[in-house]
């Protein structure tokens, strides 16, 4: 209960903080960070990447996640100073659903290959940020932005995985794997146009 009330504040601790946008990067940390929750494709790969990282358990867990926003800012880099990057959608799109089926699957994995695995798609996802930062807003305020609710989803997909283990006790992985595949059908419906 405590982690949802300290995770509820964080998400609307900037709107309140910037609660009078226009002034120096208060915009563009909000459209950053607005950026992120603002897709469901986006969402569902961030919360994606927290289960995995709790699959895989160990330096995973915090790896996982830190190269996802390392990347995403090597994409964001690429997207802001137009350089062309093909399949950007479909590697956003696809994102959640090698990442769940990665974590549905289980198997053992190098962290180093957990980490290439989400930072290829990482990529995709910081290069459409950087493609469609407003004009108007500061880089540095967008990107603090998108990588603060990036991260809070990471946290909220890993914190997520550790409720679901808790609660299935002995069956924990085989629940927090579950869930996987469950964003791994989501990221499918997705790709469909299902939803």
């Amino acid at each position: 209960m405590r982690t949802a009330l300290a995770i509820i504040l964080l998400l609307i601790t900037p709107s309140m903080a910037f609660a009078h946008t226009g002034h120096g990067d208060a915009m563009g940390f909000m459209h950053g960070f607005e950026h992120p929750v603002g897709g469901l494709d986006h969402v569902l790969a961030m919360l994606a990447v927290g289960i995995f990282a709790y699959v895989l358990g160990g330096r995973a867990l915090w790896l996982v996640p830190l190269s996802f926003v390392g990347m995403m800012l090597v994409g964001f880099a690429l997207g802001l100073g137009q350089v062309n990057l093909p399949f950007v959608e479909l590697g956003i799109a696809l994102s959640s659903v090698a990442i769940g089926a990665a974590a549905a699957l289980g198997r053992p994995m190098p962290v180093a290959g957990a980490m290439a695995l989400v930072g290829v798609f990482a990529v995709f996802h910081g290069h459409a940020h950087g493609a469609e930062m407003p004009a108007t807003s500061s880089g540095l305020g967008y990107a603090a932005g998108f990588i603060l609710a990036t991260a809070l989803l990471h946290i909220v997909g890993i914190g997520g995985a550790m409720a679901t283990a808790r609660f299935a006790g002995r069956h924990a992985k085989a629940a927090a794997r579950f869930a996987g595949g469950l964003f791994a059908l989501a990221g499918v419906g997705v790709l469909a146009g299902w939803l």
